[in-house]
C-alpha cells in the first residue's frame, strides 16, 4: 500500500478545529499542514532534499498527519540499493502500516538510527529530525520529474477533495 492516504470527513473536520502554530515564512502553509520550499515532493507523499551530492528523504508532513501517531519505522541498511517509485520501507502508526517510497535511486549512505528509538519524530519534525535515508543518487536528474511546493501543494488540495 502507497503512502496515499486519505482521511475521513470526520477526521479532517475534528483537524479543523484544532489550533496550529504558524508556519515558518519559508514554507507554503495548507490548511492543516506545512509544505516547505526548495525541497522536491512525490504524489505518495514523500519529500527530497539534495545537498552535497547526496539526497535525504523523509515523509511529508500531510503524510504524518493522516497516518497520525507513528510507533514503528522500518528503514534499509546503509548500503542498500534504492528504486525510484520503489519501496524502502514502512511506517506504522496507530492506524495503519504504509509503504514508504524512494523518490529517486541511488545507495542509502544514511540511515535515521534516532527513528528507531523515536518514531514519533516523523510527527513532531518530518522535515528535519524525522528524515529517514541518506541516498547517494545514481541518476540525479530522476528528481526533476518530482513535484515542488506549489504544486505538491495543489496536489494534496486536490486529494483531500475526494
Amino acid at each position: 500500500m502507497a503512502l496515499r492516504l486519505w482521511a475521513s470527513s470526520a477526521a479532517n473536520a475534528l483537524k479543523l478545529s484544532g489550533a496550529r502554530a504558524a508556519a515558518p515564512a519559508f514554507s507554503i502553509s495548507r490548511f492543516f499542514s506545512t509544505v516547505p520550499d526548495g525541497l522536491k515532493y512525490t504524489t505518495s507523499h514523500e519529500w527530497i532534499k539534495h545537498e552535497d551530492g547526496v539526497a535525504t528523504v523523509g515523509i511529508t508532513d500531510h503524510a504524518q498527519e493522516h497516518l497520525g501517531e507513528v510507533v514503528f519505522v522500518e528503514l534499509p541498511e546503509a548500503g542498500a540499493e534504492v528504486s525510484a517509485g520503489g519501496s524502502f520501507g514502512n511506517v506504522e502508526s496507530v492506524k495503519a502500516t504504509s509503504d514508504v517510497n524512494s523518490p529517486i535511486s541511488g545507495e542509502v549512505v544514511e540511515v535515521n538510527s534516532k527513528l528507531s528509538e523515536k518514531p514519533d519524530l516523523i510527527n513532531s519534525s518530518p522535515y528535519e529530525d524525522g528524515w529517514m535515508i541518506k541516498v547517494k543518487p545514481s541518476n540525479p536528474g530522476e528528481a526533476d520529474g518530482l513535484l515542488d511546493a506549489a504544486k505538491y501543494t495543489k496536489h494534496c488540495e486536490e486529494e483531500d477533495a475526494h
